[in-house]
């Protein structure tokens, strides 16, 4: 376990400013205890000082993982998120989608998240950006970029797509956590 490098922490907020924005400082700097981010194995995992503090008693070798595993970095140094992360992401994001109940299976499943399927969407959502994805009843699903601007969206035929998947709930149930963990 190890602190992460200046790239690394660089390429980690640019990524977790996709979806919350300046939010990023209140992760680190919560009202109940401070938090920080490690690195273990290519993993990043977001965990407590105090946590952090008790981890390292444990030999570096024994450690498999402390904390919630936000995402890992690529050979190539991207980052990509987990689905471990849409807690922090549902609580601190800047935009946010919901979708029908017809279509939460399908995104589940892995699909793209199309007009059709589209309940409503936050106002002023740019193309390009992170968003997370809600149910009707404000159950976080998963999260995914914005494949269209919300003005372009009103204007959008019913096959087009809206939030393009990332990542989502049901990879837990598809056996895909094998390579999280």
């Amino acid at each position: 376990m190890r602190p992460l490098t200046e790239d690394e922490t660089r390429t980690l907020f640019v990524k977790l400013s996709e979806y919350i924005g300046k939010s990023v400082e209140r992760m680190i700097n919560r009202g109940d205890e401070r938090h920080c981010f490690r690195l273990i194995k290519d993993r990043v995992y977001y965990i407590s000082e105090a946590l952090m503090k008790a981890a390292n008693s444990v030999k570096r070798e024994d450690l498999l993982a402390v904390g919630v595993c936000l995402g890992k970095f690529s050979k190539s140094g991207k980052f990509r998120l987990h689905i471990t992360a849409l807690e922090y992401l549902s609580q601190y994001a800047k935009y946010k989608v919901w979708v029908k109940p017809s279509s939460e299976m399908s995104f589940l499943y892995g699909n793209h998240v199309t007009k059709s399927g589209l309940a409503r969407m936050t106002e002023n959502t740019p193309q390009y950006s992170g968003v997370v994805v809600y149910s009707m009843s404000d159950i976080p699903l998963g999260f995914g970029v914005a494949a269209q601007s919300t003005e372009h969206c009103q204007t959008l035929d019913p096959s087009g797509n809206v939030v393009l998947h990332q990542s989502d709930i049901g990879e837990y149930l598809r056996g895909i956590e094998d390579d999280m963990f």
